[in-house]
């Protein structure tokens, strides 16, 4: 069970060959909740995972995978944007600047017992110096709209990258090498 709403944390399982059921966690995303901003992704990761395990069938086995994104730059923690505004504020914050996509990745078994196990991914991420006309342009295109640090590598937003040292798919949402440690090899087909 994937509990997400993310079409692209559900695009990358597909790829990879995994099946899944996705379920949407209801936890709030909007308060800082460890001492570091790594913790916090891997926190809210396992509160994501508990609140969708907690809503399975009593008694029936399963798998609930969670995740949580989050951009960091200097001290700053970038969520998802509210509006058009706070997605340019994102972006020049962002130009010309290396930051950090951290993910945190939880895997609950729903049923007795009870088990869970999580970890974090980190990848360092360097944007070339953006114009003010193509952040208007990509704020435009209403990419940003629900992703962290307001772009998708995925999308258009990738010409704005000139390195990544790390995880690409951490970028888009979900580490599938964490993944692929936490849920092992998915069933052929």
């Amino acid at each position: 069970m994937l509990a997400s709403g993310s079409p692209r944390r559900a695009d990358l399982l597909r790829a990879a060959g995994y099946s899944f059921i996705v379920r949407v966690p209801e936890v709030s995303e909007s308060e800082m909740r460890a001492a570091s901003a790594a913790a916090h992704a891997e926190q809210l990761a396992c509160e994501k995972a508990a609140d969708v395990a907690m809503r399975c069938l009593p008694g029936v086995p399963a798998r609930v995978l969670a995740a949580d994104t989050i951009v960091t730059i200097g001290r700053s923690i970038l969520g998802k944007p509210h509006d058009a505004r706070e997605a340019r504020r994102m972006l020049r914050l962002l130009s010309g600047r290396t930051h950090r996509v951290i993910t945190g990745v939880a895997l609950m078994t729903a049923g007795a017992p009870k088990t869970i196990r999580s970890a974090r991914a980190i990848t360092r991420v360097t944007f070339r110096r953006l114009s003010r006309w193509e952040i208007e342009r990509y704020v435009a295109s209403g990419d940003p709209a629900d992703k962290a640090g307001a772009y998708g590598i995925q999308n258009a937003a990738s010409i704005f990258v000139t390195e990544i040292r790390g995880s690409w798919t951490n970028v888009v949402g979900l580490p599938m090498e964490i993944v692929f440690r936490l849920l092992g090899a998915p069933p052929r087909s």
